[in-house]
């Protein structure tokens, strides 16, 4: 089974819905996901900076950086 790691933003009162539609390809492709919730603000901007990327969520499959919603959508297509 592929492994998939996620990070994405769930704050009380926002969920990112890219990060929620990410996660849900990545289940609907069979892939066995590890999870990591950015629950604040400040969490998110600290994790953007340290990963260089100006969005959330990033995507990791099988250890290799895909990048994001958009770009998991385009690896899904050219993996299928």
């Amino acid at each position: 089974m592929p492994t998939a790691q996620i990070t994405r933003m769930v704050l009380p009162d926002h969920e990112c819905p890219f990060g929620r539609r990410a996660l849900q390809l990545l289940r609907d492709h069979g892939f066995e996901v590890e999870e990591h919730q950015l629950t604040t603000r400040e969490e998110t901007e600290a994790f953007k900076a340290e990963h260089g990327v100006s969005t959330t969520p990033l995507i990791t499959v099988d250890g290799v950086k895909v990048g994001g919603c958009s770009d998991l959508e385009k690896f899904l297509v050219a993996h299928a």
